[in-house]
């Protein structure tokens, strides 16, 4: 006497909708059925759901269980390439590990994405939710260079900026502009990349600028993007100038 599809599931150690589901991709044979309708499932088909279970169970995707079980060269070049997604599956969950870590031992937040840990203390919570964002537009080669603008940053300008009031008068605003544009254009000259960022964005050039156009408005008070705009202007402006 045969099983039902409930009975070769709990033997196997898995659920009905993944025994229909086997079905439907064509891993498992489908089972003839009784004269009432019911599946009748046999020693063969549970020993076939055991070994797709077993090979699941070590990471092989359902599309490549067949290339597997197929026991040629197919099935060894199918480990190898699973091997190595293995390889680097577990090389990503060891450095979240890490950083995991360094986040519950207080040497950094979980609102900085990776590589910016030793800076979470100079960092205001504005800044690093631009960092974050930053991280979803710009390619890893844009972020070591923004990381070593922000570790070369003046401490007290990034100070009197991040406590600028968005009220703040003409003069304070000016003069300020002009003390930012000092840093700002040592960054461009650096990083010509600056002037053009779209060279090392990861997304389509227009969701990159209004991502970042749009976080920048939202995260800065009206003062502080009046100083970002002034300070970008005499920045460039003297970076042209030493140029020419």
């Amino acid at each position: 006497m045969g099983w039902s599809t409930r009975e070769v599931a709990d033997l196997a150690g898995t659920t009905v909708n993944t025994v229909r589901h086997y079905h439907r991709v064509g891993l498992l044979e489908m089972p003839e059925r009784l004269s009432n309708g019911y599946k009748s499932y046999e020693v063969r088909h549970l020993v076939d759901l055991l070994r797709i279970r077993r090979l699941r169970e070590l990471g092989v995707p359902v599309h490549q269980i067949d290339r597997v079980a197929a026991g040629d060269d197919r099935a060894a070049a199918a480990l190898e390439d699973i091997d190595a997604e293995l390889a680097a599956t577990i090389e990503r969950l060891q450095e979240a590990r890490a950083q995991i870590r360094t986040i519950a031992d207080g040497a950094t937040t979980a609102d900085l994405p990776p590589g910016f840990e030793n800076l979470g203390s100079r960092l205001t919570a504005t800044d690093r939710s631009l960092m974050l964002i930053y991280s979803q537009v710009y390619d890893d080669e844009a972020m070591r260079d923004i990381r070593a603008m922000l570790e070369s940053d003046p401490e007290d300008v990034r100070v009197d900026f991040d406590a600028l009031p968005p009220d703040a008068d003409e003069e304070t605003r000016r003069a300020l502009a002009v003390r930012y544009a000092v840093g700002l254009a040592h960054d461009l000259k650096a990083y010509p990349w600056l002037r053009d960022p779209l060279a090392h964005h990861k997304r389509r050039p227009q969701i990159t600028w209004e991502m970042v156009a749009e976080s920048v408005a939202a995260l800065y008070n009206p003062a502080q993007l009046d100083v970002i705009a002034r300070a970008t202007a005499v920045a460039t402006a003297t970076v042209e100038a030493s140029e020419e």
